[in-house]
């Protein structure tokens, strides 16, 4: 495997764990199993029986709390405390033939990109659920699975093509983070009168 393929599947596993980390796990354990890809060093594991099966059952878990609104806000939640150390050890891993300097280096970057993609998927999925219908999460949950796959087959198949959606994307990232934060902020600031008002007329 040559240096721009490394880097490219290390940036696509960190950029992909931000979305479902789950499902990365699952699909490149079973793409190595299947003989379509061969994953350096320890992440062979990944092909082992009882990773696939346990990735398996998580991906299965993951699809359906997604689909649930306000719930997939809470599963985002939780997950950052999941997506992010391990995103930043799957690019690690990559580099597993490069020396320790070379793996601290795509750790540090691939954590850096697995929380841009996880903040800006919880930040967007997190104002949706304020839309009382439940199609528009729907639409983006499943354009976030269809991403997912897509970016993967680019980092797998065209590793020069995703690096360079990916700078776009990186780019995007910064300027979108902090108007979500606004937005998010805003949307919290007028929530609260109304809650105060409703525990008001619960306590009567």
């Amino acid at each position: 495997m040559d240096l721009i393929t490394q880097i490219a599947l290390a940036a696509g596993l960190a950029w992909a764990s931000g979305l479902r980390l789950y499902a990365v796990l699952f699909i490149c354990g079973l793409l190595q199993r299947l003989g379509y890809l061969e994953l350096p060093g320890q992440l062979a594991l990944l092909q082992h029986d009882w990773v696939l099966w346990a990735s398996g059952l998580m991906l299965v878990g993951e699809f359906v709390a997604d689909k649930v609104p306000v719930f997939d806000s809470f599963w985002d939640a939780l997950q950052t405390f999941v997506r992010l150390p391990g995103g930043a050890l799957l690019a690690w891993g990559v580099f597993a033939d490069q020396g320790p300097a070379a793996q601290l280096a795509a750790g540090i970057l691939g954590g850096t990109i697995v929380s841009g993609t996880h903040l800006t998927k919880a930040g967007t999925r997190a104002l949706i659920n304020h839309s009382p219908e439940p199609f528009s999460n729907w639409a983006a949950s499943f354009s976030e699975d269809g991403l997912l796959i897509a970016g993967l087959w680019l980092a797998i198949v065209h590793p020069w093509l995703f690096l360079g959606l990916l700078v776009l994307f990186l780019c995007l990232v910064a300027w979108l983070l902090p108007k979500l934060w606004r937005l998010m902020r805003e949307v919290w600031r007028r929530l609260r009168p109304r809650r105060a008002a409703a525990a008001g007329e619960g306590a009567r």
